[in-house]
């Protein structure tokens, strides 16, 4: 079966917008169902023309080739996001340890504290002889 010349300008208009990564009625996932979305006809009519249809399969079935410049931002992407990863672990350690400190600090305080004020009440505190092995 075949479809109209003006329905079969869509879908060819729909298609070069698909590939270009420019789409107007759809997320640009190349699929058979945007195809259709993107020029505005059923999914059915994009099956009935069968020379688009053809010329679609040729086009996505191919590889998608990068420039040098796109490989390496990919490449630096990639870096960068382990180093992040790398990055976030760090800083979970520390303030791991961070905390820990902070608790000793706050015991060692109310500690302090409190042989300050028996200090200060004038018990005296008496100071065990130390037995030595």
């Amino acid at each position: 079966m075949t479809v109209s010349a003006a329905t079969e300008t869509k879908l060819r208009e729909a298609m070069a917008r698909l590939l270009a990564g420019e789409p107007l009625n759809t997320d640009g996932a190349l699929s058979k169902e945007n195809l259709a979305r993107e020029a505005q006809v059923s999914h059915a009519t994009v099956h009935r023309a069968e020379n688009i249809l053809a010329e679609w399969n040729a086009q996505v079935a191919r590889p998608v080739l990068r420039t040098p410049g796109e490989v390496q931002r990919d490449e630096t992407i990639v870096d960068l996001r382990k180093q992040l990863r790398d990055a976030k672990v760090q800083v979970t350690l520390v303030q791991g340890k961070l905390d820990a400190l902070a608790t000793v600090t706050a015991n060692l305080y109310a500690e302090n504290q409190t042989l300050k004020k028996k200090a200060r009440s004038g018990k005296r505190l008496a100071v065990l002889p130390v037995q030595e092995d």
